[in-house]
């Protein structure tokens, strides 16, 4: 199956006839069939039907010369958007899943991350990370990289140079961390703030700092406030990780008597903000979840990495019906897959298991493909602020795209069109997403 990414940073108008699938604020999944969406400078000028592409070419003075027709068996989608990843962590991705999440973290976490003030080993893993998101249909991630911001500021640079829209966080950790792999106070604050005024130097609009607590296990109460302040101070988003394992929330707790839940913790350090990106979410409970809300604060639902670590369940259902923005995220490397459609497959699988272990006498709605297809497009520009400019294909948004074609000879999946069995174009969609894969040329 061939897939490639559409770009379009060249100045011409080009007008692609087809279908489009997107999905908006009042529909998880839009089919438009026989459309033409017009692309200029990086931005889409015009969504009309078919029957109207003689008009909108007159209308903006353009050639014929400039239409490509997609075939019957090929789409456009958005790019697809991971709320949450470690970068660093792709080293290792598809091994070490044998330990729950803190013991995980100090056999291979930490001393892995720790080789990244190794400038060259960065370069070279970072490189890697990046161009395989990217292959596999990411075009916008929000990646954690680590403590050390000579190699944070690398994987930047490197992401700029592909072209993948990325939000990077250096890491901030003052305790609880080994002795190789953790900050001073005063050094993770002096370390963010250059961090981000050299991000600031790239004048690079598809790349934005975001500041980076690790979680408050490993982030003192003073470093946490810090963190919140520069994010004040220069408007920046916030992203961490919280209730992800019963262990790690009694830690937490243990840590912070005073607060009254692991989201009181942030929230009295400032980082509860319209800004914030929380990964995990599994066991916040209602008052949590409405702290959420009231503060504007997002979610990232990592399915694979909470089945393989062991860390349980999160009902993504009881999160979307209660109107805090949500997103899905691969969270390489607990989770062991890079691609987004294999967050959309888990994403599934874990509804499903919620809805397997509702009781009888509780009606439970699972989710189906088309609301996490919204999930992984205009979710995740939600959860990442970024939905005024990409998510679907709304006029005046920039086009970032993938062009789905379904019919190659090496696809994963058949289609089936005769007389007997003949499938729909929303069968094939579902059976792309279940099935399928993207290879980006």
């Amino acid at each position: 199956m061939a897939e490639k990414i559409i770009s379009n940073d060249n100045g011409d108008t080009v007008v692609f006839c087809g279908t489009l699938v997107h999905s908006t604020n009042a529909s998880p999944m839009i089919i438009l069939q026989d459309q033409v969406i017009g692309v200029q400078k990086g931005k889409i000028i015009f969504v009309q039907p078919k029957e109207d592409l003689q008009r909108v070419l007159d209308q903006h003075g353009l050639p014929k010369g400039c239409v490509k027709c997609l075939t019957k068996y090929q789409f456009l989608m958005p790019g697809l958007i991971d709320t949450h990843i470690h970068a660093p962590q792709y080293v290792y991705t598809g091994t070490a899943l044998d330990l729950p999440l803190l013991d995980w973290l100090n056999r291979y976490t930490f001393p892995t991350e720790a080789k990244f003030s190794d400038l060259e080993f960065a370069t070279y893993a970072y490189n890697k990370v990046v161009r395989r998101t990217l292959r596999c249909g990411t075009t916008t991630a929000s990646y954690f990289a680590t403590i050390h911001k000579e190699s944070s500021l690398r994987l930047a640079e490197i992401a700029a140079d592909v072209g993948q829209r990325a939000f990077i966080g250096k890491v901030n950790a003052d305790q609880n961390s080994p002795p190789n792999y953790v900050e001073t106070l005063e050094q993770s604050l002096a370390d963010t703030e250059w961090f981000i005024e050299k991000m600031k130097d790239l004048k690079n609009p598809l790349i934005a700092p975001i500041i980076t607590p690790r979680f408050a296990i490993s982030c003192s109460r003073e470093l946490m406030t810090g963190l919140g302040e520069l994010a004040k101070k220069h408007n920046l988003r916030v992203q961490s990780h919280i209730s992800e394992n019963r262990d790690e929330v009694k830690t937490v707790l243990e840590l912070y008597p005073d607060c009254k839940n692991y989201t009181d913790v942030y929230d009295k350090c400032g980082l509860m903000t319209d800004k914030t990106l929380m990964a995990h979410c599994i066991y916040l409970d209602d008052e949590e979840i409405q702290t959420f809300k009231d503060r504007g604060s997002a979610m990232s639902h990592c399915a694979c990495s909470n089945f393989s670590l062991r860390s349980g369940v999160m009902d993504c259902r009881k999160m979307k019906e209660s109107g805090v923005k949500l997103g899905l995220g691969t969270d390489v490397s607990g989770g062991y897959n890079p691609s987004m459609f294999g967050a959309i497959r888990d994403t599934i699988t874990a509804s499903n298991v919620q809805s397997i272990q509702h009781q009888p006498d509780r009606p439970y709605k699972h989710l189906d493909f088309r609301e996490v297809f919204q999930l992984a497009t205009l979710g995740g520009s939600k959860v990442l602020g970024i939905d005024s400019i990409v998510g679907n294909f709304e006029v005046g948004k920039e086009f970032d795209a993938l062009l789905v074609t379904m019919d190659t000879e090496d696809s994963p999946f058949d289609i089936f069109q005769t007389d007997a069995y003949r499938d729909s174009l929303e069968d094939m969609i579902q059976k792309f997403l279940f099935l399928g894969k993207i290879i980006l040329n």
